[in-house]
């Protein structure tokens, strides 16, 4: 099976239900923004893994057991929006026990965490700083899909569950700093700033 088809030459793709559409619609946006945050998750995946020559930590296990999982799910999302409406075929779709788990998740790492006092600064770990770009990046996925939904049917947990991931990432960002001992970077107003800091 080869890599190009040239079926795109003309700036179109074909969706999953059939037909074709530009790839500059809002649903093409959409779910490659999807694909993005995944790529930026992956980033982080490696970072774990990398950190160190050893064995990897019982805190790193359970991060990337957890963001293995988020790959999966990302998949399935990104397959759901490139499949509108009904088709001939089963499709997996991101239903409503995906978004309770990322709630449980939320939950389970915030228990670990100091309360949060101050804005955070991405930053830190090279792990939780690849968090905070898929953060972001789901963010505008998040943005794309509602855009998406104002012209066409989307799912609505698509929207919350990109909702929910953001919330997510930015929890296990601060998770991976606080389990590497990693004072996590606050963000200080300039005219709190002394000539001296950096």
């Amino acid at each position: 099976m080869k890599v190009y088809t040239r079926t795109g030459d003309d700036g179109t793709t074909a969706l999953f239900g059939g037909g074709r559409v530009a790839k500059s619609h809002p649903r093409i946006a959409a779910y490659g923004t999807v694909d993005e945050a995944n790529a930026a998750i992956g980033m982080a995946r490696s970072a774990l893994t990398q950190a160190c020559c050893g064995e990897p930590s019982a805190a790193d296990l359970r991060a990337d057991i957890v963001l293995s999982r988020l790959q999966n799910e990302l998949f399935v999302l990104g397959g759901d929006l490139a499949s509108p409406g009904e088709v001939s075929y089963p499709v997996p779709r991101i239903e409503a026990h995906h978004v309770t788990a990322l709630e449980r998740e939320i939950d389970a790492f915030t228990a670990d965490l100091p309360p949060l006092k101050h804005f955070v600064l991405p930053g830190g770990t090279t792990a939780a700083s690849a968090l905070h770009l898929a953060r972001t990046i789901s963010r505008r996925a998040e943005r794309l899909v509602v855009e998406t939904a104002a012209l066409e049917e989307v799912s609505l947990e698509a929207i919350h569950y990109l909702n929910r991931l953001s919330d997510l990432l930015f929890t296990m960002s601060r998770w991976m700093n606080h389990q590497a001992g990693v004072l996590e970077p606050v963000w200080a107003p300039v005219a709190d700033r002394t000539p001296d800091d950096s």
